[in-house]
């Protein structure tokens, strides 16, 4: 005998939306709009944004997963904003990005990368010891693509050694492996309840 939702207990249902709605807020990067212009579909964002448990599960085997995940970057983010130190995660992005500049960017891109997170006391100064502050500053008076390769190669090591440990034992990593398991749950419910409305349509109602 098929059975429905209604088989699951409330709470169990209300926690699992509950989860869900908070996980696809933080996932969510607010994009400015126009006063007139609607919201986008609540619902279909979510879908979008929320990431699979087998996706979930790769973050959780290793670091390379994870930031070679754009949804993983996203949510590591989030979780280093929490712990204010975003600065690190925006940091190795901002040296990938540094990487595909052309010849006549690099001069420029690297002054700005450097005085945003690499001088002692930059607006988001991240953690580097001494020697590789001052080799990294040489580096940028004759710009090149690997200018930032050894202080992108310590931040990484940093968030991979103390970060992101905290990471997938946090409550965050819990909530999403836990609404990918409420999620199939309620799936297969779901189906279970179409199969009885089908067969009673099948059997006229008996």
């Amino acid at each position: 005998m098929c059975k429905g939702l209604a088989t699951l207990p409330a709470t169990c249902l209300k926690s699992a939306k509950v989860i869900k709605h908070k996980i696809s807020f933080l996932l969510q990067k607010p994009e400015p709009q126009a006063a007139d212009q609607k919201p986008k579909n609540e619902e279909n964002a979510a879908a979008e944004s929320m990431p699979t448990a087998s996706e979930v599960k790769k973050w959780e085997e290793s670091f390379s997963h994870l930031m070679n995940s754009q949804k993983g970057r996203t949510v590591f983010g989030n979780f280093l904003r929490s712990e204010f130190s975003e600065e690190n995660i925006d940091f190795w992005v901002a040296c990938e990005d540094y990487k595909k500049c052309s010849p006549s960017e690099l001069v420029t891109r690297a002054k700005q990368l450097y005085q945003q997170y690499v001088e002692a006391d930059a607006p988001n100064e991240v953690n580097l010891d001494a020697a590789t502050r001052e080799e990294t500053r040489q580096n940028v008076e004759n710009a090149c693509l690997s200018s930032f390769n050894k202080a992108q190669q310590m931040i990484y090591n940093l968030m991979e050694r103390d970060s992101y440990r905290r990471f997938i034992n946090s409550q965050l990593i819990q909530d999403l492996g836990q609404t990918q398991t409420t999620g199939a749950q309620e799936k297969k419910n779901k189906k279970n309840w179409d199969c009885a409305k089908n067969r009673q349509v099948l059997t006229g109602g008996a």
